[in-house]
């Protein structure tokens, strides 16, 4: 004679993270400063804190926050915090807008939340209505995987874009410690006075024989500051300056490329891409007399340690 049987579902599998009592923590990011990123950030802070404080069975940890691309998360101080804190116990859930603001490399994507995983830690992703405690690793292994492709593929049409305009001549130009100059309200260089007598100074002194050495004492013993408003000056900094092209007012663009998406990491463009000169782009802080014989005098000093 055989019995009924009566099947007693597990507590934790009969109740989901909504009406489960559980410390839950909250993960955002933006990838640049742009003010209106900053208005976004500020929108999923107070989106997410309110989302974890209207549930009666939630108890809010904190809101981590990051400002920076989500290629590397050793630049993501927030991140690592959170992960930190998931670490010590802390944390039971993590929400997040979608598994792009997690991290942009798939592979360690999938790695983290393997690992939360097996410590009883999951991650809810709102795009897409995913709970990696419950969802299988194979789907999420394709989300991160898709999320990846994107990020690549938006890379790849700003890299085609920024091509285009140099191209056509218009420079792009990273000015944000660029002593001798500031952008204007039409995007082009302008002059900053008080910056220009100081990169005039370094160029005369070195035609006059000194070297950077001999010019990073001037500046330090006469209390000239960097352009970030340093005491100290680097030697490499100065020796950068003496070669700009920028300060005879050309532009030379792509001297640098990014080969790997994922690490981010620039390399020297020796002629693997192609390089765009802009004559006439700003107002010249140096004459092409001055600037030619430092370059000059600098080949022949690297000519001759090389010997």
């Amino acid at each position: 004679m055989s019995g009924y049987v009566i099947k007693i579902p597990q507590e934790k599998e009969n109740r989901t993270i909504w009406s489960r009592q559980l410390r839950v923590a909250a993960y955002c990011r933006v990838s640049t400063s742009y003010e209106e990123q900053q208005q976004s950030l500020e929108n999923q802070i107070e989106y997410f804190t309110q989302y974890i404080k209207r549930n009666p069975f939630w108890r809010l940890v904190a809101v981590y926050v990051d400002n920076a691309s989500g290629l590397h998360t050793k630049n993501r101080p927030g991140y690592q915090k959170m992960l930190k804190d998931c670490w010590k116990g802390k944390i039971d859930l993590i929400l997040v807008k979608s598994l792009s603001r997690f991290g942009r490399d798939a592979k360690e994507t999938m790695t983290t939340i393997r690992r939360l995983k097996q410590m009883g830690i999951g991650v809810y992703v709102e795009m897409g209505g995913i709970n990696t405690l419950t969802t299988p690793d194979s789907i999420i292994d394709l989300y991160a995987a898709f999320d990846q492709a994107e990020s690549q593929n938006k890379s790849d049409n700003i890299k085609f874009g920024l091509r285009r305009r140099m191209k056509s001549g218009k420079a792009m130009l990273n000015h944000s410690q660029f002593l001798g100059y500031t952008k204007g309200p039409d995007g082009v260089l302008q002059v900053v006075p008080e910056e220009a007598e100081i990169v005039r100074k370094i160029f005369e002194l070195y035609v006059q024989g000194n070297g950077v050495r001999k010019i990073k004492c001037y500046l330090e013993e006469h209390g000239i500051k960097t352009v970030t408003g340093k005491k100290e000056w680097s030697t490499s900094t100065i020796d950068r300056m003496l070669s700009n092209e920028k300060y005879v007012g050309q532009v030379l663009m792509q001297k640098t490329y990014t080969p790997d998406f994922l690490t981010g990491k620039q390399v020297k463009n020796d002629g693997q891409l192609d390089m765009y000169l802009v004559n006439n782009a700003h107002e010249a802080i140096i004459d092409r007399e001055t600037f030619d014989q430092v370059q000059e005098m600098k080949g022949h000093i690297k000519d001759t340690v090389q010997i």
